[in-house]
């Protein structure tokens, strides 16, 4: 099993959207407590890969809007400092 801060490439190739979905339904299966505690926790580990995606994405986002400026009256946008 890969450590929680790793995120397995499957996850890395979704977009934000993807797998914001993928969480929700992982949030619906956990509420649901119709899976056994194995399976739970196999799961939330799923879930807290996607969220740290999407966090990540969201940041990325947020970075990027953030370096859209005013200049002269006019809107320029520089390239964000991301890695």
């Amino acid at each position: 099993m890969p450590e929680s801060n790793e995120i397995p490439a499957d996850i890395l190739e979704l977009s934000f959207e993807a797998a914001l979905q993928e969480l929700e339904k992982i949030v619906e299966k956990l509420d649901s407590g119709r899976v056994d505690l194995d399976q739970s926790i196999d799961i939330y580990t799923r879930g807290s890969q996607l969220k740290q995606h999407c966090e990540t994405k969201l940041r990325i986002a947020q970075e990027r809007v953030e370096k859209i400026v005013t200049q002269n009256g006019s809107i320029s946008v520089q390239p964000a400092n991301v890695e």
